[in-house]
């Protein structure tokens, strides 16, 4: 009997910690049938879990420069894929490459990133600079 209780706690505690884990937010804010090009100024880029950011600097049609922000993967995803924490500096001019928000704000999840010397920081995703996604979606 002692032995089905410690059982039970240490199954209960095991699925109530792992709860966490597989929570994870829905990418339906991002249009997956279309993408953004943006060149711009590095403003920030974060380097934390559960997800990195880039803040962009870009001037609009206008003139007037706009802050976007635009979400990457964890610092694990991204290391893995080549992107380390000081690939990308505050004052870098860049081109992202992204899926942008559905509700039009300067926003959108990273599919490519390039320095300004059009080389590719970290790797570079076939269609995501070819027009609307399609098959090569993230």
């Amino acid at each position: 009997m002692r032995l089905k209780l410690v059982c039970a706690i240490a199954a209960g505690t095991v699925a109530v910690s792992a709860a966490p884990a597989v929570a994870h937010h829905s990418f339906a804010m991002f249009d997956n049938t279309k993408n953004i090009s943006l060149t711009g100024t590095v403003k920030e880029f974060e380097w934390v879990n559960p997800h990195s950011w880039i803040h962009l600097m870009v001037k609009n049609d206008a003139g007037a420069t706009e802050e976007w922000a635009f979400e990457m993967g964890s610092p694990g995803q991204l290391a893995a894929g080549g992107i380390k924490a000081d690939s990308i500096k505050t004052g870098d001019i860049i081109t992202v490459t992204a899926r942008p928000m559905k509700d039009g704000s300067h926003g959108g999840s990273v599919g490519m990133i390039k320095n300004s010397a059009g080389a590719c920081i970290g790797r570079c995703r076939g269609g995501l600079d070819a027009g609307p996604a399609g098959a090569a979606a993230n």
